[in-house]
């Protein structure tokens, strides 16, 4: 069983050969109770407890920029019914999968884990190295309709803790009393005064958080991807990564394209709603920039943007990425097939 995300009623795209189910339904406890072996890169419900025999691999959501889980303990934000239960949620992984060195030690700590850590990379990011890459880059172009020879920027911000909505009611059968509500679209940035500003022969696709709520207006040259299955996809035909504080930075790197990060807020988000695992200002591999027209000239000219940031990008994927090779999922697959009796 391979479980993503926790929103109700929602299945996954999955290859032939597989079969998805819908989250909270029947099928779906069926197979968290039966499966012999579970693979997820979300937390499972409090109320799951591995069986005997039962193999669980959690592959978490890539290298952490924003601090998260018990990192946030002395937040504002801080849900402290949901951190009471890390201990008990952390027990039931059979193995915990790294996406980098860097990441280890605050994956541990973080989700309250004490036991056997594979540093293998991420899964997801095999997609973002050949031979896979280019056939990938292929279909994802045109399935989006993005026309032959444009240039794609791609806009993927994360969401802000303090925009959160009200705590919904916990789906049925569930042993939480509540499940973090949507965090609301904070529309800081404008795509289509992007799009406007490099002209024809761009796609500005934006990306909104899984997590967050809302929609991006229609408009020439801007396309909405918000609700394309694999982010890992986005990033294979991205040209420019536009973001702010999303652990994606960490996976486009391995691409070598050029990264803009619109941080508008740093001192508030640093300061008051998140805070970092790293000294983001120094080691960010691209530009802050604080307003969209100053977005919109640094993609104008991301060759001299990249010339200026090579040392501080290659520092950032020598020190961050060290583990993705494409080679991940084998890695993972191999652990699952060393439990086989």
């Amino acid at each position: 069983l391979w479980v993503t995300g926790t929103t109700p009623g929602r299945i996954t795209p999955v290859p032939p050969g597989a079969r998805a189910v819908p989250v909270h339904s029947a099928a779906w406890y069926e197979a968290l109770a039966r499966s012999r072996r579970i693979v997820t890169d979300e937390q499972l419900p409090a109320w799951f407890e591995r069986r005997p025999g039962q193999t669980v691999v959690q592959t978490w959501h890539g290298t952490p920029l924003g601090r998260f889980g018990s990192g946030l303990a002395d937040t504002l934000y801080a849900d402290h019914q949901y951190l009471a239960t890390l201990p008990q949620r952390s027990a039931q992984w059979s193995v915990l999968v790294s996406p980098s060195r860097f990441a280890t030690p605050f994956l541990r700590r973080s989700l309250a884990y004490g036991g056997e850590v594979l540093e293998a990379g991420s899964p997801a990011n095999d997609v973002l190295f050949p031979p896979v890459r280019d056939k990938a880059a292929e279909e994802v172009r045109r399935g989006l309709g993005i026309p032959e020879g444009h240039r794609v920027v791609l806009y993927a911000p994360t969401y802000r803790d303090h925009l959160a909505h009200p705590p919904t009611a916990a789906p049925a059968g569930s042993a939480d009393r509540t499940a973090p509500g949507p965090y609301r679209w904070d529309p800081a940035l404008d795509p289509h005064a992007l799009a406007r500003a490099l002209g024809p022969g761009h796609t500005v696709l934006v990306r909104r958080h899984p997590r967050v709520t809302g929609s991006v207006p229609a408009g020439p040259g801007v396309l909405d991807v918000s609700h394309h299955a694999g982010a890992a996809e986005l990033l294979v035909i991205a040209d420019v990564l536009v973001t702010d504080y999303a652990g994606l930075m960490f996976d486009f790197a391995l691409t070598g394209r050029p990264m803009l990060f619109h941080t508008y807020d740093l001192e508030h988000y640093r300061d008051t709603v998140r805070g970092f695992c790293l000294d983001f200002e120094t080691r960010a591999p691209g530009p802050l920039l604080v307003t969209t027209d100053e977005v919109a000239q640094a993609l104008r000219d991301t060759g001299a943007v990249a010339a200026r940031h090579a040392d501080a990008y290659e520092s950032f994927r020598r020190d961050y990425c060290d583990l993705d090779d494409g080679g991940a999922a084998a890695r993972v697959a191999d652990r699952l097939l060393a439990d086989t009796p």
